[in-house]
Formats: C-alpha cells, structure tokens, sequence
C-alpha cells in the first residue's frame, strides 16, 4: 500500500545560469520558485492501479520522481508497504559505460533487490529484454528503444510490490510495448500495484481502476479513471480555447510564402452537422477561396490534418489528386475537398498550402499552419480503438480439425 500526506515539492528557477553565481557571490534573489506539487494527499491499495492525468508541467513526473525516492520531498510524507520500482525518465540509475549484464547488477542494486534476488532473476531478465548478444555490449551503444527494454525489464522483475510507469514506455517498438503492457496486466492480476502515467487515454480507462487529475500541481480530481479522462479532456478543451484565441490574434505570424497567390477564406463544414463540430463518419467538404496575384502555370492547393499534439493524421493535395490548376492574375478559385472524417473523437486542425506542383519548398505561395479548427464529437461508425478508423470488413468460416474425434 501507498499512503501520501500533504506532499509539496517546489523548484527554484534561474533565468539564465550565470544567476546561480550571482545568487552565490552577491547574496541576492535570482530566481523564483515554481511549485511542482502543493500538499497532495491519496492512496493506493494493493492490487489497485492508479492512473495519473495532467498536461505537461502539471507534476506528474514530479509526483513519480518522488514515490520512487528519486527526489525528496520539501513537505509531507509518503508511506509504502514493499519495494517500489518503476520506469521513468529513460536511462535513470544506468552507468552507460558498463554492459547492458554489469548494469543489471548494479542498477537492481540500487532500487533495493538483494545480489541473490538479482542472480536469480537474471536469466528471466535478459529473455525478456529479448536484447541478446547486446547485452555483453556497453548501454551507450544502445538506442533508446534497447535503453527502455532493459530498464522495464529489470524493474518488472524485482518483485515489487507497486511498479511506477511514466511515458517512458513509448519508446519501445510496438510489439515490444504490448508484451510490456501484457507483463503489467498480469503483474496487476496477481495483486501488484501500478502507478501508471499516459496521455494515452485509452489505456487509462482500460487499465486503471481510478485515475486522479493533477492541474498546476494540485489534484483536480480523483475517482473513476472513466470520469478522470472526461474531467481531463474538459481541462485540455479550455486550454485549447485560450490558445484558439491566441492563435487568432497571431494568425498572420503563422503564414508565410511569396504571395502570387494566397488563400482569402477556408472552413471545414460538415454535411449533416453544418458546421465544424462533426461526427466521426460523417461526410465533410474543406472549402477555400484563393485569389491569385501572378500567372501560375500550375497551382498545387493542399492540406494537413493534425490532431491537438500536432501529429500529422493525414494529408494530400490537388497534385497528388491529379488535379493540377492553372490561374491568371485576379483569378479567383473556389476549390472543395470532399472527404469522410473518420476520426476519433477530439480536437483537430488543418494547415493549409499553396505551392508548384507537389514540391511546397522550393516555390510556396501561401502556407498556413493551422488555419482551420475542428472538432470531431459523437460517432456514427462502429467502435474502434486508434486515430483513424480504417473500414474493415470481417469475414470467417470454422471447420473441423483434421482427424479429430468428435467428443460425445
């Protein structure tokens, strides 16, 4: 079990390092504090999983760094029944000059397994690690995913009685990450305790039994890890006003180009909502009106779908559609893409170009980032997990095993 008290941890933060002299010599304030964590208080009972919710600089990192004695508190107390391990910032507590094998010994010694416990978790370690030869190999030479395969799995397999797990995980190659997520379900199942951080929600609602909501270093909510996620999303939504307005104010600071032709107005309608709030499945047309300004010979008029994180989703233009577009100076172009949003729900927004054929480097008239907003709300497609819903079909047939006998 877990028990936190009135944990608080606060940051002293320097404009610019020469401060931290000047603090020193003249005996004077050059820094402000910034307050990670402000008297938080839960608990974590074994054999449950928590989640932790937060936008960045929220203190979840902070919060983990502390259960995991990485950091110390400046007030409060933490209480814990066992050994608590995790993975947090990758390569935390490696000596990159030593072998992935040495690093074994030492990094379980330091969160607290006994040279025994190592020894005998050692061959189960490396199996899973699934690193090979590599592992007689110094960890410097390791790439980032190598770096996170040997630290999950020393930290899995130190028997602990709770596991902390940051967004550390997502480095790891996709197979690499489900048979981790497989580890943590089964280390759940058989009673262990997860602290467990993400941004991705889904695998919150899934794994956790609750979920707490941490804002500007205080717990927003705790409860439900279903309603956890609603009360997060509804955090992120007014976060995303406020930079909506802000980007509105700066929108100009956003394009750029060489003018021959620009892009007077574009919106994203959909055709049974009406607007840009859209249903995922639903029909939509991106519309735009562009003025030209110079004789193009061959205008290439695309755009980018990202979502709120400003992954790329997806993205095409009129060349890559075959429809190359020819304007003389004062041409006015009105131009619709007509596409199904199949997206999950969420807040998205789409960046605009004007350029020469498919090449929007070397000759772009008119590039917007982020010109329109939208949102994608409810669903008239079948339920599925992702960003984009691919349509699938699913066809089977069972038959008999051969020679097998029927059992009466």
């Amino acid at each position: 079990m877990i028990e936190v008290r009135q944990l608080s941890k606060s940051f002293r933060l320097y404009r610019k390092p020469s401060d931290r002299l000047k603090e020193v010599i003249l005996r004077r304030r050059y820094h402000h504090h910034h307050q990670a964590l402000d008297a938080i208080s839960f608990q974590l009972k074994n054999g449950e999983t928590l989640g932790v919710l937060g936008q960045n600089g929220a203190g979840k990192s902070t919060l983990l760094k502390l259960l995991t004695g990485v950091l110390l508190p400046d007030n409060g107390e933490i209480l814990i029944q066992g050994r608590i391990t995790g993975l947090l910032e990758l390569g935390t507590g490696f000596d990159h000059a030593l072998t992935g094998l040495d690093n074994i010994m030492s990094n379980g010694l330091l969160i607290g397994m006994t040279r025994a416990e190592i020894f005998a978790a050692q061959n189960d370690i490396i199996a899973f690690s699934e690193l090979g030869e590599y592992i007689h190999e110094p960890v410097r030479t390791y790439s980032s995913g190598m770096v996170m395969r040997l630290a999950f799995s020393i930290a899995i397999h130190a028997n602990p009685a709770c596991f902390v797990v940051d967004e550390a995980l997502s480095v790891g190659d996709g197979h690499f990450q489900q048979k981790c997520m497989r580890k943590i379900r089964a280390f759940r199942d058989a009673g262990g305790s997860i602290v467990f951080v993400s941004h991705d929600l889904n695998a919150v609602k899934m794994l956790c039994d609750r979920a707490l909501v941490l804002d500007q270093g205080k717990i927003a909510y705790e409860g439900d890890s279903d309603e956890a996620v609603n009360y997060y999303n509804r955090i992120m939504a007014r976060l995303d006003e406020q930079e909506q307005v802000l980007q509105e104010q700066s929108r100009s600071s956003n394009s750029y180009g060489t003018g021959e032709a620009l892009i007077q107005s574009a919106k994203l309608i959909g055709r049974r909502s009406g607007c840009d709030t859209i249903a995922a499945g639903e029909d939509a047309d991106i519309t735009l009106e562009i003025e030209a300004f110079a004789a193009i010979s061959s205008l290439s008029v695309g755009f980018m779908i990202r979502d709120r994180f400003g992954q790329d989703i997806f993205g095409t233009n009129s060349h890559l559609l075959g429809q190359d577009i020819a304007l003389k100076t004062r041409d006015i172009c009105s131009l619709s893409f007509a596409l199904p949003v199949n997206l999950a729900p969420g807040k998205y927004t789409i960046t605009l170009a004007l350029h020469s054929e498919d090449n929007h480097l070397e000759h772009c008239y008119h590039w917007c980032d982020n010109f329109i907003r939208f949102e994608v709300a409810g669903s008239h497609l079948p339920m599925f997990s992702g960003i984009v819903a691919l349509p699938t079909q699913l066809e089977y047939s069972i038959r008999p095993l051969a020679g097998a006998q029927e059992v009466s």
